[in-house]
C-alpha cells in the first residue's frame, strides 16, 4: 500500500493510506489508448488494464484506417509506450460476455470504461440488405486491412462500383478502388486484396457539395491518383461559392482532371436514393432522384458508407439512454464510456484524444475523495481467470515482429489474417 498524493485532496490525503485504484478499459483501439494516456497523467498511481477481444492491440488504427494512410497508422508508436514504458497491462483475445462476464469484471475492478467503438455498417434499407453484391464500407475496409473477422469475406466489385455517402469513409473507399497496384508501395495492404478491373466509380451523396461531410484535403487527395479522371455527373449541380471549402475542393479536383485516364470517378451530389435495380438477387444499378428528376446509375456492385452502429453485445442503447452523465462519459456507477461508443459515429481518430481527456477528468472528479476504493484485485484476478487463452503484450510483439519481417516487396508489413494463425505463431515462438 502507498500514499497516493495525486488523487486525494489535501484534507483527505493527510495521513491516509489507500489501496491502488483498479481501472479496466475494454477496447484497445485509439479511444481506449488515448484514455489510458490521460488517466496515467491524472492518476499516475492507478493500475491500468486494457482488454481486447482480438489478440492484437490498436483496433481501428490497425484495421479501420485505410492501408495507404501509414502516417495516420503511425500513432501506434505513441500508444506502444503505454505498454512498454508506462506500466499499462494488455490482455488480448478475451471477449466480454463469452470469456468473462461483466459482473465478474465489476467484482475485479473499481472502474470499467467501454471503448469498443461501433463496428456494424448502417444499412441503406431493407431492399438493399440481402443483395449479394452490396457491401458495407466498414466490412470492405476491414477486408483490405486483413481483419480476422473478414478472413472468409471475398467481395466482387466488377467494373462499375457505386459508393453511397459523402464523408471521409466514402472517399477512402473511392481512393482505394481507384488506385493501381503500384500506388500501394509502402502500405500494409496485401496484393491479393486489391480490387482489380474497376473502370468507373460513382460517388453518390444525399447532400449538396456545400454540406458534404468529407474533409476537403481528402477530396483533393483524389486528384493525385494518376490514372483517375474526375468529373461531375450529368444532372448534378455544383454551387459557385468560393468561400465554401468543400465546393472549392471539388472545383479543384475537376480542374485538374483530363480525359487521358484509365478510370473515371463521377461525383453525384444532392441525390435521393430510391429503389435498387435487381436481377436474380444481384444489384445492377440504382434509381436516384435530383430535384424531382429521376435517373438511373448502373453498377456491378454497391458499397454503403453511411455510418456505423453498435453490434448489440454490450447493450449500448440501454446504457446510453440511462446514462448518469453522457456528456462526460458516465454511464452508471463505476461504468464509463469513451470514443464512438459514447458519442456515436462522428469525429476523426485525433478527436478521440479530446474525448478521452474529458472522460478521464470526470473519473478524477468522481473518485478523488473515495477512500472505500482500491481494494479489488484488478489485473491479477482477471489474468488468472483467462490465462488459458489470453494474449499478453509481449506475445503481441512476436506477431508484430513477424509481420514486419515478412512484409514483402514494397510493403511495411504482411498481416497475419486469422486468430488461429496468430495463436499458433505465439505457441511455436
Amino acid at each position: 500500500m502507498k500514499i497516493i498524493d495525486d488523487i486525494f485532496t489535501p484534507k483527505t490525503r493527510a495521513g491516509l493510506i489507500v489501496m491502488t485504484l483498479k481501472i479496466l478499459i475494454v477496447g484497445a483501439g485509439p479511444a481506449g489508448c488515448y484514455l489510458a494516456q490521460s488517466l496515467r497523467k491524472l492518476l499516475p498511481e492507478c493500475e491500468l488494464t486494457i482488454l481486447d477481444r482480438l489478440p492484437v492491440p490498436f483496433g481501428l488504427v490497425r484495421y479501420g484506417v485505410a492501408p495507404d494512410h501509414q502516417g495516420t497508422k503511425a500513432v501506434t508508436k505513441q500508444f506502444a509506450r503505454l505498454f512498454e514504458r508506462q506500466n499499462v497491462k494488455f490482455l488480448g483475445n478475451i471477449c466480454v460476455g463469452e470469456d468473462v462476464q461483466y459482473r465478474q469484471l465489476k467484482d475485479m475492478f473499481d472502474i470499467i470504461v467501454l471503448s469498443t467503438g461501433l463496428s456494424v455498417d448502417r444499412p441503406l434499407g431493407p431492399k438493399y440488405s440481402n443483395l449479394s453484391n452490396v457491401y458495407g464500407a466498414g466490412q470492405v475496409t476491414r477486408f483490405w486491412n486483413s481483419h480476422p473477422d473478414e478472413a472468409n469475406f471475398l467481395p466482387s466489385f466488377g467494373k462499375n462500383v457505386i459508393v453511397i455517402g459523402n464523408g471521409n469513409v466514402a472517399l477512402d473507399v473511392v481512393r482505394l478502388l481507384a488506385k493501381t497496384p503500384k500506388d500501394f508501395s509502402g502500405s500494409d495492404i496485401s496484393p491479393k486484396e486489391l480490387g482489380s478491373g474497376v473502370e468507373e466509380i460513382h460517388l453518390v451523396g444525399r447532400s449538396e457539395a456545400s454540406l458534404a461531410k468529407f474533409d476537403p484535403a481528402m477530396m483533393r487527395e483524389l486528384s493525385k491518383i494518376d490514372q483517375l479522371k474526375i468529373c461531375l455527373a450529368e444532372g448534378s449541380n455544383l454551387e459557385n461559392d468560393p468561400d465554401n471549402k468543400h465546393i472549392a475542393a471539388v472545383h479543384s479536383v475537376l480542374a485538374q482532371s483530363d480525359d487521358q485516364k484509365a478510370k473515371t470517378l463521377y461525383l453525384h451530389f444532392g441525390c435521393q436514393i430510391e429503389d435498387p435495380i435487381v436481377q436474380e438477387n444481384v444489384l445492377t444499378g440504382i434509381n436516384v432522384s435530383r430535384d424531382t428528376k429521376a435517373c438511373k446509375i448502373n453498377g456491378t456492385s454497391l458499397i454503403t458508407a453511411i455510418g456505423f452502429s453498435d453490434d448489440g453485445k454490450l447493450d449500448r442503447d440501454t446504457l446510453i439512454e440511462n446514462a448518469i452523465d453522457l456528456e462526460n462519459g458516465h454511464l452508471e456507477k463505476g461504468l464509463y464510456a469513451t470514443g464512438w461508443f459514447r458519442r456515436g459515429p462522428q469525429g476523426t481518430i485525433p478527436e478521440n484524444r479530446i474525448d478521452a481527456q474529458r472522460v478521464a477528468a470526470k473519473i478524477l472528479v468522481d473518485y478523488t475523495d473515495r477512500s472505500d476504493l482500491g481494494h479489488k484485485p484488478g489485473y491479477s484476478a482477471l489474468e488468472a481467470l483467462v490465462t488459458y487463452k489470453a494474449v499478453s503484450y509481449d506475445e503481441w510483439r512476436i506477431i508484430d515482429r513477424t509481420e514486419c519481417e515478412n512484409a514483402g516487396e514494397d510493403r511495411v508489413r504482411n498481416k497475419i489474417k486469422t486468430v488461429p494463425e496468430m495463436l499458433a505463431l505465439i505457441k511455436t515462438t
